[in-house]
């Protein structure tokens, strides 16, 4: 399941749009031996678990790029997936240059991710460094699912 936001305060926002530039996905445990093959990077189970290593662009008010790992259980209930996953961000917020690593928590149903974002406290460098902060994300199949956007809400502590 999707965590949801906090009742944290903050006092600004930067949004971005995210593009997938790499995107590599397998099975380490695959209960059933079915699944569906995406091109030569991707087999996702019908049920199972996978790690996947994602590469990310962004432009906006966010821009930089990303590089992901993440965990996958496929075959809940709902038909989709539950992840976790850690993203180091290495660019710009607001025009503060450095690096800073997300958690992302999310669930896949529906053609539909719902994940939402933390900013780990304590692993940003330069003008990054003192980042917190966190966002939801709706990423959708629909329309191309290429190119997402969304919105950080951060302070610095």
């Amino acid at each position: 399941m999707t965590e949801q936001s906090t009742e944290k305060s903050y006092g600004n926002k930067a949004s971005t749009t995210m593009t997938v530039a790499r995107w590599h996905e397998a099975a380490y445990v695959d209960i059933d031996g079915e699944g569906t093959k995406m091109g030569d990077d991707v087999y996702i189970p019908h049920r199972g678990l996978t790690t996947a290593e994602t590469d990310y662009t962004y432009i906006g008010e966010i821009e930089g790029k990303g590089v992901a790992r993440m965990i996958g259980a496929y075959g809940n209930p709902a038909g989709g997936a539950v992840f976790e996953a850690y993203e180091q961000f290495t660019g710009s917020i607001a025009g503060q240059e450095g690096s800073c690593v997300w958690r992302i928590s999310g669930a896949y149903a529906d053609k539909t991710v719902r994940s939402h974002l933390t900013v780990i406290p304590g692993l940003g460098t330069g003008g990054l460094e003192g980042l917190v902060g966190e966002a939801d994300m709706v990423l959708s199949e629909e329309g191309g699912g290429e190119a997402y956007g969304f919105v950080l809400s951060y302070d610095w502590s």
